[in-house]
């Protein structure tokens, strides 16, 4: 028996990594048994607060580690991830892929997708704005919390990134180079 080829995809809110991995999971799941792992689906029905480290504003935190049930995360991930699981290839997607030790260290091939600052925001905007919030909500709370945890979390990540892939994905091959990579690889 064999253990899954794991596949981590870390990058900024809205930069493309679900995109990007439900593109892989519909190439991959007619050829093999393949799973996708998608950190939100672990945060905590009561996450955190933080505070915003320049206006001082509080805010519930979803930008941080400790908003995830961690415990549930590495369960689900070291069954799946077990020699003689039934996954072949394990896809695990979120901020924290590449930041989380248990995960990184585990991943034979680590994915950054990048995107600038300012697409992220307009992405996160019109999706957050569909879910009822408006813009004002949205671009304050990004310009107060989420953009400095960017830059404390996520951006610094890339460095564990085997490749980094550009977030505009109708716009490159990112799919495709993934996916002769797994290919190759599985």
């Amino acid at each position: 028996m064999s253990k899954p080829y794991v596949v981590a995809i870390a990058g900024g809110t809205c930069s493309g990594k679900s995109t990007l991995t439900d593109r892989l999971e519909a190439l991959f799941s007619p050829k093999c048994k393949t799973v996708a792992v998608h950190m939100d689906s672990y945060f905590k029905k009561e996450p955190p607060t933080t505070i915003a480290p320049i206006t001082r504003k509080e805010y519930v935190e979803h930008n941080h580690p400790d908003t995830l049930e961690l415990d549930r995360l590495y369960e689900d991930f070291e069954r799946l991830t077990a020699e003689g699981s039934d996954a072949q290839l394990v896809i695990v997607e979120g901020l924290f892929a590449l930041h989380l030790d248990k995960i990184r260290e585990r991943a034979d091939l680590k994915i950054f997708v990048d995107l600038p600052s300012d697409e992220r925001l307009t992405r996160r905007i019109v999706k957050h704005m569909a879910w009822g919030q408006t813009y004002e909500q949205v671009t304050e709370r990004y310009l107060d919390t989420v953009r400095f945890r960017h830059n404390e979390l996520i951006e610094p990540t890339r460095w564990h990134a085997d490749f980094v892939v550009n977030g505009t994905l109708d716009r490159n091959q990112a799919v495709q180079v993934a996916q002769c990579f797994i290919e190759k690889n599985l």
